[in-house]
This record gives C-alpha cells, structure tokens and sequence, in this order.
C-alpha cells in the first residue's frame, strides 16, 4: 500500500497549509475533502500568476470545473515594508536565492505588518461547480496543491502578493545599490543591547505618554464565510459585534466609562442609537424589545446618553425641594403660567420638564400620546423651558 500523499515537505510549504487550516479561518469541515481530492491527482492546469492561482479540477461531471483563486496583493507601503526585512540581513536574500525562506524573515515580515502567509479574507476563490459552500472541494484541492509550488520555490509566496521573483529581486539589488553621486551608506551599527548587570543599575527613564485614542474606532476583518448555520451567527452579524466592541473599547479610552457599567437596557439603547429603521427591529425583536419602544430609547440615547433614556423611562419621588425651587426660579423668570407638577415632573401644555437622579433637568414635549426627549439636559429648568 502507497504512503499516504502529503502537503508541504518545507517548513515554508507547511506554513501555507497551516495557515490555510488555522489563520485563515476557512471551513475545516470542507478541507479535508479537498485534501483527498488533490491526493487522487484531479488538478491539472495549475498556474500561479500575481496575486492569482487557476486550475482545472476534475469532478463527478464529465466537464472539469474552472477553479480561480484570488489573493490579496500587498499595497506599496506593504511591498516597501516587506523589502525592509528582507534587507536587513544580507542572509534573507542569500537564502530566498537558494530556494529557502528563512523562518526569521517569514516572522518578521508578520510582525510588521506585511505576512506573506494568507489571513482572514485573504483568499477569494471561485469554481464552476453547483456547490456554493466556500471553499468547495474543488477550490480545497487548488489551496493543498500550491503548497507543492511554495515548496519548489519560496518566491511562491511573494507572487501571490502580487510580484514575481525578478522584480522583488531588482528591487533589493536597487536598495543595496547607491544612486550615481550618493556615498555608499554605511551598515548600521549594531545594537549589542545590555548586559544584566547594566540593566538592573541604569536609572529608570520617565514613563512615556499613551498615544491619543483614535478618532474613530476601526473596521473589524471581512470574515469570508459564514459560521455553521447551527451556530444561528452569520459573517454579518459577527461583522457588527466586532465593530461595537470597537467603538466600546474606543469610548473606554475617550470617557473612562466601561461597558459593563451599562445596564441591558442602555446598552441596548446605545447600540439601538447608532442604527435606523428595519435595523432598529431586528435588533429590537432579538432583544426581546417592543420595536416601538426601542425607537424611542435610542433617540434618548442620541440626546443624552444614559441620563436622557433614564429620564424617558425612570419616574422617581425627589422630595417636593427641587420642583418647588424649580417652580419659583420659572416664575421669577417670567414664565407665564404655572406648571403642574408631579413626582420629578413639572408639566404645563406641550411641555414637560423632568428632573433626572443626576440633578439635571430634561426638556420634553409631546408627540401625539408621547412625550420625547427634545435635545441635551441643563442644570437649571430656566433654559430650557423656552
């Protein structure tokens, strides 16, 4: 009986197929139908071209199926980043033209930002077969197959990032190469760092200030699939929660007030704020929420963050003090009538002040059976009672 075939007899092959089944997330239920396919020698016509693979892939019909994989390429400040690490070592190019790939450049590289090995929506395939779950076993085939190719050559993986060999080698000959007039640049000189005693008796230098938060929050990864449908999750919705646990941690950073502070209700109304319409419902009926009501949270919440929704939702005895003070400062200001008051409420027409467990007062005025918050609160009902 033959030896099983396997994937990647280099580290550098090895590494490819690792990070196909680890890093970058594709299905793990789909792959090892790939793998037995590639074994049983049904991919012909393989070509890898910048940042793109094509195969034939022979399958239950008589017509082999058209596999084309897509790779994201590296923007120029990637490439200028890659080149960097490559040409820190004079060994990292001697190596790649040996036909090796130094396990320190490939880590390096990945630590810089610019990994040579596939990620999470790195790959985009297509195939002409029926199936649409992603990857096929067609398109599973093609990812074990190119670990041959990243085995024969290492400059596999840069193709894939969109440059052949010759142009990522001119380039580190034009790096290395001073320009007609320019003085040869000197090695820099290396830093043999401290010895242990150093360390432990040099005086401790100011700690550095943090950075400044971002003015945004980030974008979360594109997720190329969806989970399991057992799961009840989709990329989507995964996609969403990534992206608020971003703005939540950017918003630690900004107030110092943390997520878990939140009760369900304002978190809910937080999120809420940030959304419209049919988004509003879905998220309202996943929460268990009357649509109506959390329509009416989340403009609370855009007005005036936890205060303002307590306000909407909180009725609360404070003591007759600050309605009657209330009451009497309205009056000196010339405030026509008298309002009426009840509880944390002072109530006269389309108006109504409340005043809030934060001794703040919020201005509402009614909508049809409704009273809506109606813009940011004040310490004093004066400003707001015009």
């Amino acid at each position: 009986m033959a030896p099983r075939r396997n994937f990647g007899t280099t580290w550098w092959g090895r590494a490819w197929v690792d990070a196909l089944e680890q890093r970058a997330k594709l299905d793990p239920n789909r792959l090892p139908r790939g793998r037995t396919y590639a074994r049983k020698d049904t991919v012909s016509e393989l070509h890898v071209a910048a940042g793109a693979v094509s195969a034939r892939v022979r399958g239950s019909r008589p017509q082999p199926y058209q596999v084309t994989i897509t790779m994201r390429t590296f923007t120029d400040g990637e490439w200028d980043t890659l080149l960097g690490v490559v040409g820190t070592q004079l060994g990292h190019a001697a190596a790649l033209l040996d036909g090796e790939l130094p396990g320190a450049l490939a880590e390096q590289a990945r630590e810089a930002g610019a990994d040579l090995l596939p990620g999470p929506g790195d790959l985009r395939p297509r195939c002409s077969c029926p199936d649409s779950a992603n990857p096929c076993k067609h398109v599973a085939a093609v990812y074990y197959l190119v670990a041959d190719e990243v085995d024969r050559d290492p400059f596999t993986l840069f193709l894939l990032r969109g440059r052949p060999r010759t142009d990522v080698l001119t380039e580190l000959r034009a790096r290395r190469t001073p320009a007609r007039g320019e003085k040869p640049k000197l090695p820099k000189p290396v830093d043999e760092g401290l010895s242990p005693k150093t360390a432990y008796t040099r005086r401790l230098g100011a700690i550095p200030e943090l950075p400044s938060p971002p003015r945004v929050a980030g974008s979360p990864a594109v997720l190329d699939l969806d989970p399991p449908a057992s799961t009840g999750w989709t990329a989507a919705a995964l996609s969403s929660l990534a992206a608020d646990a971003a703005a939540l941690a950017r918003d630690l950073l900004v107030s110092g007030v943390a997520a878990a502070e939140l009760t369900f209700e304002e978190d809910l109304a937080r999120r809420a704020a940030g959304r419209s319409g049919a988004d509003i419902a879905a998220l309202a009926t996943a929460a268990g929420v009357p649509p109506r009501d959390l329509v009416r949270w989340a403009e609370a919440w855009r007005e005036a963050g936890r205060g303002g929704l307590a306000a909407l939702r909180d009725t609360w005895q404070p003591g007759p003090g600050p309605l009657a003070e209330a009451q009497a400062v309205l009056a000196d200001a010339g405030f026509s009538g008298a309002p009426r008051a009840w509880r944390n409420r002072l109530t006269q027409g389309e108006l109504q002040l409340r005043y809030g467990r934060d001794a703040r007062w919020y201005r509402f005025v009614r909508s049809g059976t409704e009273w809506r918050l109606d813009g940011p609160p004040s310490a004093s009902p004066v400003d707001l009672a015009y």
